[in-house]
């Protein structure tokens, strides 16, 4: 009959009534046997079981059971939740209320695992801002205590170690404006003022501001091949502008000599564009591609120290994108390039 469920404290009680009212009334109609003394009995026997034995459970195991809600629930209990421990709880059978700890369990661990992963996360950022930090602080140290020290009068050193120290400083500024951006950024502190512009066209003045730096490597810039038309996206034209720079800075720095950098737009529907910048240099790990976006991840340490950047360039990306409502992704092969992508607003009518 309640097969596959443990009994609630009525059932039980009942059952224990029941099993104690039928022999007992039996043994009283074995020993005077009058059917109206027997029923009797048995409903006194039945009544007085049930109500003690429903004392009992209620009184000494639901106690602890509402202690154990207490518990697990951390809170002073209201008005509603008194009611709900006085009246519905002793209505559960013992195995719903182990599926509610064990829920509670489950809830709890996820938790735990999250916050794991965030203590992990946040030593690992504290560790790189740390050396980001330490990095150009000692180089101007050094560079300070050797002009102290002599240097400052030998022309053929003082200008090239103040110059390296300015560098060192410039480098650090950056830093705690690209600290400060993504914090403002998080924080929704940073106002988006949109407005229609043709994509194509910030891009090729992308292209012109970065030509210096790709000519240097030889690498080509152009735009894909059938993604000329003009395709106009509503957005803050400087912060995507900030973008494509970073994504094309990127696609050169880690470009490979005579390489190319392609840039192409879509229409995905009526209401987004996708964006995308490729390039055929070394290519991404795909152990890398799910954390690339963090503040200060690098995939190769030394080389992108050697490259220069503060290490916050694709995370301030990530969050102009998801300002705008969108997002930004990464596909990658090592050896055989990336492709950084991410979605706008279609041009906004009236604008």
């Amino acid at each position: 009959m309640f097969a596959g469920k443990s009994l609630s404290p009525q059932q039980l009680s009942a059952v224990t009534a029941v099993s104690l009212s039928i022999p007992i009334s039996a043994g009283i109609y074995f020993l005077n046997p009058d059917w109206r003394i027997t029923i009797i009995a048995c409903c006194i026997i039945f009544a007085g079981s049930y109500g003690l034995v429903l004392f009992i459970l209620q009184g000494f195991i639901y106690r602890k059971i509402k202690l154990i809600y207490k518990l697990i629930y951390q809170t002073k209990a209201s008005k509603r939740e008194e009611f709900y421990y006085k009246n519905i709880l002793p209505q559960k059978s013992i195995d719903e209320v182990r599926e509610d700890v064990e829920n509670w369990a489950q809830q709890r661990k996820a938790e735990i695992e999250v916050l794991q992963k965030n203590e992990a996360y946040r030593k690992e950022f504290l560790q790189n801002l740390s050396h980001e930090l330490r990095t150009p602080i000692f180089a101007i140290q050094g560079y300070v205590h050797t002009l102290l020290n002599g240097a400052l009068e030998n022309p053929e050193v003082n200008k090239k170690f103040l110059n390296n120290a300015s560098h060192n400083i410039d480098r650090l500024v950056n830093l705690v404006d690209d600290l400060d951006e993504i914090a403002k950024l998080e924080r929704g502190e940073q106002q988006l003022y949109k407005e229609n512009f043709i994509i194509q066209d910030l891009v090729k003045e992308v292209f012109e501001s970065l030509s210096i730096k790709a000519d240097e490597k030889s690498i080509r810039m152009i735009i894909k091949k059938g993604c000329e038309q003009p395709l106009t996206v509503f957005a803050d034209k400087e912060k995507i502008r900030q973008v494509l720079i970073n994504l094309i800075d990127n696609s050169i720095k880690y470009g490979k000599q005579n390489g190319e950098v392609e840039a192409s737009a879509y229409k995905i529907d009526g209401k987004r564009m996708l964006i995308e910048i490729s390039d055929d240099g070394f290519g991404i790990g795909e152990e890398h591609i799910a954390r690339i976006f963090e503040r200060f991840y690098r995939t190769d340490h030394a080389r992108s120290r050697k490259v220069g950047g503060s290490g916050l360039g694709l995370a301030i990306c990530k969050h102009i994108i998801e300002a705008h409502g969108h997002t930004i992704h990464l596909r990658s092969t090592v050896d055989v390039g990336s492709t950084f992508g991410f979605t706008l607003d279609n041009n906004k009518e009236g604008q």
